[in-house]
């Protein structure tokens, strides 16, 4: 029996397997359980599965299957969720499985590498299930098993298998986990000849989950199983605290170091002179033990009697310490272990995107595109990890005498995989109000169409020196609220913005998610040139564009004809 004794999540798992009446032994199971902070992250994972007794590769197929899910999964980025990552290795092996039938039974799958899977992945209070084929988990109440996965049986045949199709469709659930709870992962060879009953009684007997399993498998051999069986059996032991933190407990136990004056080191890092401070820290340059610059990033006072503020600290260093991209601020190496609570990035010498917009009022086209096209490489890399920024701001990006352009400050970033397990650790509404998406405040989803949002902003603000919607946006409390935001043109007599480009930074900038374009290049393509089905049928009117300068036009049209008409009655 499998058991973790680490705080939080405690797990025990037993296993037993039988070829039974067959031949040949086509099921294969297995679990693992890790300590710390990968169980917090990443979770426990049990699963197993059934090849097809028509095929010679049937056994090679199941344990593909489990054997790709129990090891790869934990190869995925911490950040991703439980759905990304399990699912992305479960398709990943479909696809494998798939091409291996394809290679050696082309056109008749019950040759090939075909398998049913059900896996439990355990993290946080929840248990997220993944299923396909006739093999079964079972949740016990009280003394009769609750199925929770369908059978995907039509006619007597599977209906859906790992490896029939290139694309698997895959059953996916969540579920609340409670502590006491125990769950069944059974084949078909098992689940057809014991019930909830037989599981309750042996639970009763003996506290050995492995024994339990033997039980189980015993069972269906003596009322008459001549299939493969095979039985997981899982007991939820405790559970995490509500909120507490899957990042370790590095933030609760190292001390914030006293604000260090030139010349004093820590943990190897010289520190050369303060760069700047804010309410949330105290930032330092510094030189590393090889003479490189760094940028070292203390907690203020403030924040020490606050562990959730201090986790936040750490989740920034921890976010920088798995981007990689020339447009992302980096986490700089550590020489060793941390002693006390900071961070530290690489030093660039730069100015903020604030300052350089002051020094150019009206940059050209080109260089708006390129600075939101580096902005976006950025954010792409950081998406891909399944974070999103929230507080994309000129204040927030960086450009260095290159033109290099970096995001920085992880503060307010939203982390799927570590939300998942520690819900409410990303805090209050991050941002600031002026490039904040109205989603944020009128309650609806938050995307990765946030920070696109934001980007928009930027780049309108580039071009005109204004915001799209003023003061507006502060003002959202509701859905209704949000979509009576009204838009203003960025073509004006003071801007060179082609309609073309400012109906693009509409679209990114519509108060309504779902209507912004649906990848960031895609809103960088439609900076670039008109989008195809651009036509200039499709140009707004003067009413629309500058609604000002028409009804200025019509005035002084009326009062032109006015003076006409008197003249004429006069004469």
């Amino acid at each position: 029996m499998t058991q973790s004794t680490a705080p939080g999540l405690r797990l025990s798992i037993g296993q037993h397997a039988r070829q039974g009446m067959k031949p040949q032994m086509q099921d294969f199971h297995g679990a693992l359980l890790p300590e710390g902070t990968q169980l917090a992250l990443k979770g426990a994972v049990v699963a197993l599965a059934d090849g097809i007794s028509t095929s010679p590769h049937a056994r090679a197929a199941a344990e593909m299957a489990v054997g790709a899910l129990v090891t790869d999964y934990y190869d995925t980025p911490e950040s991703w969720t439980v759905q990304t990552a399990a699912g992305r290795v479960i398709a990943a092996t479909n696809a494998w499985l798939h091409g291996q039938s394809r290679a050696v039974a082309p056109g008749d799958p019950d040759r090939g590498f075909v398998c049913t899977l059900s896996a439990i992945v355990l993290k946080g209070r929840e248990a997220h299930l993944f299923h396909v084929g006739d093999s079964r988990i079972s949740r016990l109440a009280g003394d009769s098993l609750e199925p929770l996965t369908e059978d995907h049986v039509s006619g007597g045949m599977l209906s859906r298998a790992m490896g029939v199709a290139a694309e698997l469709r895959l059953d996916h659930r969540r579920i609340t986990l409670h502590a006491g709870d125990v769950f069944l992962l059974t084949t078909d060879g098992v689940h057809a000849h014991v019930t909830g009953r037989d599981l309750h009684a042996a639970l009763a007997r003996s506290t050995d989950l492995d024994a339990v399993a033997e039980h189980l498998v015993g069972l269906a051999l003596q009322r008459g199983s001549r299939d493969n069986l095979t039985a997981q059996v899982l007991r939820i032991d405790a559970l995490p605290t509500p909120g507490s933190a899957a990042l370790g407990d590095e933030a609760a136990v190292l001390p914030v170091p006293p604000l260090p004056k030139p010349g004093q080191e820590i943990d190897g890092f010289r520190i050369l002179r303060p760069l700047h401070h804010s309410a949330r820290s105290h930032v330092f340059l510094a030189a590393t033990p090889s003479g490189s610059k760094v940028a070292l990033k203390i907690p203020a006072s403030e924040i020490v009697e606050d562990p959730e503020a201090r986790r936040r600290f750490l989740l920034e260093d921890w976010v920088a310490r798995r981007i990689d991209s020339p447009h992302v601020l980096r986490a700089a190496p550590l020489p060793g272990p941390r002693s006390a609570l900071y961070g530290v990035t690489e030093y660039v010498e730069a100015i903020t995107l604030r300052q350089w917009m002051t020094d150019h009022p009206k940059p050209s086209l080109d260089e708006v595109r390129g600075i939101v096209t580096q902005v976006a490489d950025g954010l792409r890399a950081i998406h891909r990890r399944e974070m999103i920024h929230q507080d994309i701001r000129p204040e927030n990006l960086l450009i260095d005498a290159g033109g290099t352009v970096r995001i920085l400050d992880f503060g307010s970033v939203a982390v799927a995989g570590v939300e998942e397990a520690t819900p409410g650790l990303m805090g209050a509404m991050p941002g600031t109000y002026q490039y904040t998406a109205p989603e944020y405040l009128s309650g609806d989803v938050v995307s990765w169409r946030s920070d696109m949002f934001a980007l928009a902003v930027i780049a309108y603000e580039m071009l005109t020196g204004l915001l799209p919607y003023g003061t507006q946006v502060a003002r959202i409390a509701s859905r209704r609220d949000q979509m009576r935001l009204a838009y203003r043109s960025a073509c004006d007599d003071k801007s060179a913005v082609p309609l073309w480009m400012d109906e693009a930074l509409q679209r990114a900038l519509h108060p309504d998610p779902v209507r912004r374009p649906d990848a960031l290049s895609e809103f960088l393509a439609s900076l670039r040139r008109p989008s195809p089905g651009w036509q200039a049928a499709h140009r707004r009117p003067l009413a629309a564009r500058n609604p000002v300068r028409f009804w200025q036009a019509v005035s002084a049209l009326l009062a032109a004809l006015c003076l006409f008409l008197a003249a004429q009655l006069g004469g």
